[in-house]
């Protein structure tokens, strides 16, 4: 396929590496290995005879410098040490962040549970509470090395990828270019009529899969996205359904959020400009990480045609709903 590079980023991530990485930092696995749900990177949950069982994490090569992991790590660990309920990197021989062989990798402690239950008041309610914790801490300094969430970073510079790269049918690729260009004006159209709001250290992945549900409540993993943006980033996916359904459960999760963070109800323009950018940059993301074995299995419908057909009507969809009012809670 055009585009492709030619060597599979985890073929030399073997069973006895990942034991002998582990075993590098103190960790001695006995020899168990659990692969948990990641494509973008590769993490197991490794068992140990006689401690209890971590998470393993080994970063895609050369998605993230290495400034950036830690300072993900770093803001974790901050939210942390406020007992805000998110998983953080184990420090282990004074580190986050280690290097074995070509990989680097960190160690998480195991944390069980659910998903929550996006329907129900009290919980939605919950979760905003606890955004609102991780916003007020992200709002107290600035992210150096990791990127922004922007129109040119999760559209533009994606869009001429997947053109560029043979990705789009060539039957298709007329029909994609028009409808992505004017979904594009239209995301621009938003942040115009947003105006100049605000920004701040985010999850920057906060859908409910990024969240453990247990009796004592959320606890909020992988910030592997983490980034800079609007505040409504990290609440618009946990909305769903109608216009009706999704003010209900807008109006739950801020009566939550802002017990501890104020929130500018002009983001609220910005709802469904990210739901478009999450789209374009979405497929885009499919097409970088083709030479991996592991997404041509999970996404077999990708690259068909009726995929891109499918991707067409979507972001037609979407032209459509930029132009709707915002919701208002």
């Amino acid at each position: 396929m055009p585009g492709m590079p030619t060597a599979a980023p985890y073929a030399d991530l073997t069973p006895d590496r990942i034991l002998d990485a582990l075993d590098s930092v103190g960790i001695a696995g006995d020899g168990r290995l659990l692969a948990l749900n990641s494509y973008e990177n590769r993490v197991y949950l490794v068992y140990r005879n006689d401690d209890a069982a971590v998470v393993a994490k080994f970063y895609r090569p050369e998605r993230w410098s290495d400034d950036a992991i830690v300072e993900e790590h770093a803001f974790v660990a901050e939210l942390a040490a406020r007992e805000i309920p998110v998983v953080a990197p184990m420090m282990l021989a004074g580190r986050t962040l280690h290097r074995f062989a070509d990989f680097r990798f960190a160690v998480l402690p195991r944390q069980g549970g659910r998903m929550p239950e996006l329907d129900d008041s009290a919980t939605l309610e919950w979760l905003g509470r606890f955004i609102g914790r991780i916003h007020a801490v992200g709002a107290l300094a600035p992210f150096a090395h990791r990127p922004a969430l922007s129109i040119a970073t999760f559209g533009d510079e994606p869009r001429e990828y997947l053109l560029a790269h043979g990705f789009v049918p060539p039957d298709l690729t007329d029909a994609y270019r028009s409808v992505s260009a004017m979904a594009l004006d239209g995301v621009r159209r938003c942040y115009d009529r947003a105006g100049d709001v605000g920004t701040l250290r985010l999850h920057g992945d906060c859908h409910a899969s990024n969240v453990l549900w247990t009796a004592d409540g959320p606890h909020f993993v992988d910030f592997d996205d983490a980034r800079t943006g609007p505040a409504v980033q990290d609440l618009w996916m946990l909305l769903s359904g109608d216009r009706a359904a999704a003010t209900r459960q807008l109006s739950d999760v801020l009566a939550g959020y802002e017990d501890f963070a104020d929130f500018d109800r002009r983001e609220l323009h910005l709802v469904e400009a990210l739901r478009t950018l999450r789209l374009v940059h979405y497929a885009a993301w499919i097409a970088r990480r083709w030479d991996d074995p592991a997404f041509p299995a999970a996404f077999p419908w990708f690259n068909t045609q009726r995929y891109w057909q499918d991707r067409v009507l979507e972001l037609r969809e979407q032209i459509a709903a930029m132009d709707e009012p915002p919701l208002v809670a």
